[in-house]
This record gives structure tokens, sequence and C-alpha cells, in this order.
């Protein structure tokens, strides 16, 4: 069913491939990153993306347009556009001194895949409702959010340093998703048997 939100959420699929281009297209850095206007077309399309995830939920809900294939979507889109800029990062940033943001990297899409897995579970025996997402998750994709964009972003944030702010925000999101993880996974074990 095409509705509103639902393309919208594909859009934020289609725009993927987008996001990834412009970061091959970025200059080969040194020490010093040089700020073009490729790595404020990164960061917008990153926050474009991010921010269209909070649209199609509202304007399902607000409209009336809740459909299986947007409860399908919303959630494979999340997990897309995240784990390609995770991906993209640690490439970006050597693992040999910044070896945190391969380890945060690592821990939040394997959780990620664990949780899918997890819902797919619970689907299959009717008790989906009890893996939904919590709030702790809503908090998580919220600071990983901007833990990306800050480390995407490179230049000092109205003279604030982006990468360091960055550091803080994805080692936050690492914690929370670990949190979540394990609430996840505790609901989801109360249903296996012996």
């Amino acid at each position: 069913m095409m509705t509103i939100p639902n393309i919208i959420t594909l859009s934020r699929i289609f725009l993927i491939p987008v996001f990834v281009a412009l970061y091959y297209f970025q200059p080969a850095y040194t020490h010093t990153p040089i700020f073009t206007w490729i790595n404020f077309s990164l960061t917008g399309a990153y926050a474009f993306i991010s921010t269209t995830d909070y649209l199609d939920g509202y304007l399902a809900r607000k409209l009336n347009m809740t459909s299986q294939l947007g409860a399908f979507l919303d959630p494979v889109a999340d997990k897309l556009i995240v784990s390609v800029a995770l991906i993209m990062l640690v490439d970006f940033y050597p693992s040999d001194t910044h070896w945190y943001i391969t380890v945060a990297a690592l821990i939040i899409i394997s959780r990620e895949i664990l949780v899918s897995a997890l819902r797919e579970w619970m689907g299959t025996i009717g008790q989906r409702s009890s893996v939904n997402v919590s709030s702790i998750g809503k908090v998580k994709t919220f600071v990983q959010i901007f833990a990306i964009l800050f480390l995407l972003y490179q230049q000092p944030f109205f003279g604030l340093p982006s990468f360091e702010i960055g550091v803080v925000l994805l080692i936050a999101a690492t914690l929370l998703t670990l949190w979540s993880g394990f609430i996840y996974l505790r609901e989801g074990v109360k249903t296996f048997d012996n």
C-alpha cells in the first residue's frame, strides 16, 4: 500500500546510495580535515534521512495511514542507514588510533541483528508485541543519530569540538544499545521453552 509515510520511508532507503557516493567523493584528509560542500552535503543527507525517520512515523499516526508494509519498511530503513553510516565511519577513522569507533560500530550493528532476529522469532509465535520499541531504544536512536552527525561533520560546531562530542555520544549510544538489547533479550527469553 503506497501511502505518503511509506513513500517517505522508501525515499530514505533510496537516498542511502547518494549518501555513500557523497562519502567517497570526500577529499583525502591528512591531519586537518578540509571542510567542503561535499562534507556539508554528506552531513545534510544524513540529517535529512534521520529527520524523515521521525516524519514518516508521525504522518502514519496522524493521517491514520499505518500499514503492515510501513511496519516492515521503517525498521529496515533505520537499520540500513545506521549500519551503512557506522561502516563508513569505521572506514574513515583508522582502527589503530580510533579503535573505540570500530568497537562501538560492532556492538551497535550486532545488537540490531540480534533484535531483528528476536522480533522475527517473536512474530512466528504470535508475540511480536512483547518486543515493541522501548523508550530506551528511542533515546538510543536519538543519541546515535547525533553521534554520527557530529562524526560526519568533523569541523568545530559553534566553536565546540565535533569529533570529541561525536565520540562521547557514540559511547553513550553504545551503552544504551547494550542496555536496550538486554531488555529485548530478557523479554524474548521468556518465550523460549526449556
